[in-house]
């Protein structure tokens, strides 16, 4: 009896750890998959609850600076993305944004700066934002995704901060047309742990792809913004290396298990 129960203990216990490993990938979210550019890496990522969105930052407390990159697909082909932080509300008004524009053709994502007063339309040229911004610039992803880059000078002491992201339909003259007011475009806010519990409990971002030549597709900017490429911000495991062995490898080991004792 001891001999035909203990196999299966065995896969049971390998069936429980391959569910609970798969459990711990699939939690990780779809940021972890994302594979940047060469030179390109965060510590954490977060999947948006709105529009489709991903944000990967590296939060640098002692210097208050703050690296990022924002994923989305915009809403039309010739669309733009945003990403802002909004210090004193969490609204549009107020928001200090980054905003990438669909560049036409092949070209790349052009990179702009907003201070969002109000409801009103923004103009072509990039207007100063209360965080010192640099290293701007975008490519294009899989999927018709945006990649927008910078890094933010942020004020010190910062724990947390409201932030907000959006997407629109289309260009025009250079400028963001409005976006849709659909209950996605509205709820597209949240606050932004820097520092502290739940700053942790962010999923890792991956490590970038290699690139043979360095990245391609960088987006040219204005008004003051470098379209240098983004520091590295400090290696993290990519979600295939924080699971470890892969939960189907493990489901085919307990199978083979049990059939072994039936």
């Amino acid at each position: 009896m001891a001999s035909s129960t203990m196999p299966r203990h065995i896969a049971l216990l390998l069936l429980l750890l391959a569910s609970t490993r798969a459990a711990s990938a699939a939690g990780a979210g779809a940021c972890a998959a994302e594979k940047f550019p060469a030179g390109k890496t965060y510590a954490k990522c977060e999947d948006l609850p709105q529009l489709g969105a991903a944000l990967h930052w590296t939060y640098d407390e002692a210097k208050s600076s703050l690296s990022l990159a924002f994923v989305a697909a915009p809403a039309g082909a010739n669309g733009w993305v945003a990403w802002a932080l909004n210090p004193t509300g969490e609204g549009m008004a107020g928001a200090q944004a980054l905003v990438a524009l669909k560049g036409s053709g092949s070209a790349a994502p052009t990179v702009r700066t907003y201070n969002i007063t109000g409801y009103v339309p923004l103009g072509k040229a990039s207007t100063p934002i209360a965080f010192p911004a640099t290293d701007l610039a975008a490519d294009s992803g899989s999927g018709g995704k945006i990649r927008l880059y910078g890094k933010l000078q942020l004020h010190s002491g910062m724990k947390a901060v409201n932030h907000i992201w959006q997407v629109g339909t289309s260009v025009t003259a250079g400028a963001p047309d409005k976006h849709a007011f659909a209950a996605g475009n509205l709820a597209s806010k949240s606050k932004l742990v820097l520092s502290g519990k739940a700053a942790s409990a962010a999923s890792p971002s991956p490590a970038p792809a290699p690139m043979a030549g360095g990245p391609s597709g960088s987006a040219g900017s204005d008004g003051g913004a470098s379209a240098t490429t983004a520091p590295s911000a400090g290696k993290s495991p990519s979600g295939a290396a924080a699971v470890g062995v892969s939960a189907p490898a493990l489901l085919v080991l307990a199978l083979m298990g049990l059939l072994a004792v039936v």
